[in-house]
């Protein structure tokens, strides 16, 4: 994937940024292009090698039809719930550095979701909020509005996400029991209708 002079971009982990240059520079005795990024949210510079571009995940911003797509995606009830904390802490660190924004907004979703029952540890509240901001500042960018609006936008969303998480649920523990009653009226019907054993003997 190649960039111009002022494509806005998105760097994994770090965000949206313009691409104010494209530069050759020597290091170590080797030639190389890179692309000279300014990055949005902190006005800092960071050089990307034009060669490294598919390895470090680099892109371009979502589309404004993509932005629908992902406000859906944030209210869909459709939530990752690993138990293991190591598991998914992994899972999730691997998605942050895929550079996708869906996959981001994955991690965005279980995180918010987990963090309503239980203290995050400070690594997972960190991923939260880096990935909030994340999704944030991408669609801020894209819409032309500001953070504060998209913010809360974003929480409108993920609120009837877990809305939707919180029934589903209830619906899945409401049948289980259903079953569970069955299966045992359904036991004590078979019992209840075979002979004793002194009838058998007799």
């Amino acid at each position: 994937m190649t960039f111009q002079v002022g494509d806005k971009v998105i760097y994994p982990n770090h965000g949206l940024g313009v691409v104010d240059c494209i530069e050759t520079k020597t290091i170590l005795g080797t030639t190389c292009g890179f692309y000279h990024l300014r990055m949005a949210a902190s006005d800092t510079s960071v050089l990307v090698p034009v060669d490294n571009v598919d390895s470090v995940g680099l892109r371009r911003a979502v589309s404004d039809r993509e932005v629908t797509k992902l406000f859906t995606l944030l209210g869909d009830g459709k939530i990752d719930n690993h138990q293991n904390w190591k598991g998914r802490f992994k899972d999730n660190s691997d998605k942050m550095r895929t550079g996708s924004i869906y996959d981001v907004v994955d991690v965005l979703k279980s995180l918010t979701f987990l963090s309503k029952s239980k203290n995050l540890s400070f690594r997972e509240k960190r991923m939260l909020d880096r990935a909030k901001f994340l999704v944030v500042s991408e669609i801020s960018e894209v819409m032309g509005e500001t953070s504060e609006a998209i913010d809360a936008k974003v929480d409108r969303a993920l609120d009837r996400c877990l809305n939707a998480k919180n029934r589903a649920v209830a619906r899945a523990k409401s049948a289980k029991t259903a079953r569970a009653r069955k299966a045992t009226k359904a036991a004590k019907a078979t019992t209840s209708s075979m002979p004793s054993r002194r009838a058998r003997a007799s």
